[in-house]
């Protein structure tokens, strides 16, 4: 893992590379069928609550804290729907292909925020974990890990592909120049963008992560 490469390219996972606006819309409407619209809100509150707490979203973990100590049918059901989310039909278009061609450019990486079950999980069902071929890196906070992932993946340089503009401009902020930013115009972090990157503007931007099977090695460099 610790070979240096020229470039190594940064992939976000959720509304990156896969749909998770659609997958938190299926989960919803199960949860309102198995446990009425109150459970559903009830679990929405438990699910932000621990977001705060954790820094990232802990869906089997707010699952469990919303069971209690019941046993439900309708709580076993739920286990079961995401466990056995079907991921790989929430892969955006044309992400398999963008991937194939950048490895003949450079490294691809997934960098992602999320618990140590279900993220891992969600990755491999969606198959990106193949995909990436086990180059796989998930924390907490990864704006603050950076120092780790150059040690894992050390490279010339670096290119971010992620639909959070606040993890845009951290990365831009604390790399600078060594970092290629590209905002990926999907999901709701992507439609809330404002002042963060009115202040620190992205140096690319498509609208989908398809795009990148196009550009060359140079059109991430111009950064550099």
């Amino acid at each position: 893992m610790s070979t240096h490469d020229s470039l190594v390219f940064l992939f976000d996972v959720d509304n990156t590379l896969i749909d998770n606006d659609r997958f938190g819309a299926d989960l919803a409407a199960r949860l309102e069928e198995r446990l009425g619209a109150e459970g559903r809100d009830r679990y929405n509150a438990i699910d932000k609550e621990i977001r705060k707490q954790v820094g990232y979203a802990d869906y089997l973990g707010a699952l469990q804290r919303l069971r209690g100590q019941d046993s439900d049918m309708a709580y076993m059901d739920l286990s079961f729907f995401l466990l056995d989310y079907p991921f790989e039909a929430r892969r955006f278009p044309g992400v398999l292909e963008a991937i194939d061609h950048l490895r003949t450019i450079g490294r691809p990486v997934i960098m992602s925020d999320g618990d140590t079950v279900f993220q891992p999980r969600k990755i491999r069902r969606a198959g990106l974990w193949e995909a990436f071929r086990e180059d796989v890196l998930i924390y907490i906070h990864k704006e603050e890990m950076l120092d780790d992932m150059q040690r894992r993946y050390p490279a010339d340089h670096y290119v971010m592909v992620d639909d959070k503009p606040r993890i845009l401009v951290a990365l831009k902020k604390l790399l600078g120049g060594k970092v290629t930013t590209v905002f990926v115009r999907q999901g709701h972090y992507a439609a809330a963008a404002g002042a963060d990157l009115e202040e620190t503007p992205p140096d690319m931007t498509i609208d989908s992560v398809a795009e990148l099977a196009t550009m060359g090695r140079e059109a991430f460099l111009a950064t550099a």
